[in-house]
């Protein structure tokens, strides 16, 4: 079964079609898609694509360093998400509600204490 491509330093207006357009070349392309912001569903600039054979995904590879639109592109091999090394999350403190950890709303002696 063909693996599947990780393509990275996509140009920004890049979408499905122009990605599988690009591949094809390299042969049979199962799916191309292009990763989007889910709130401005811009591109994120990269993208995963599949191929159709061993033998197309090898053609594939060698796609690493194209230049598009000024862009070298870069193609690997994609990881399965829990092989990468866990990133460290950030705390704000909030511990879950909106206001920042701050629990008690008296005292302070500020301008909008009570």
């Amino acid at each position: 079964m063909a693996a599947k491509l990780f393509v990275g330093n996509l140009p920004w207006g890049a979408g499905d079609e122009e990605l599988k357009a690009l591949f094809s070349e390299a042969g049979q392309v199962v799916s191309a898609n292009v990763i989007k912001d889910k709130f401005t569903g811009r591109s994120r600039g990269f993208g995963f694509v599949e191929m159709g054979s061993d033998e197309d995904t090898e053609a594939a590879k060698k796609l690493n360093g194209k230049e598009i639109e000024g862009r070298a592109i870069t193609v690997n091999e994609a990881r399965p998400m829990g092989d990468r090394p866990e990133r460290p999350r950030r705390d704000f403190g909030g511990g879950g509600n909106r206001g920042g950890g701050r629990r008690d709303f008296g005292g302070g002696g500020g301008r909008d204490s009570y």
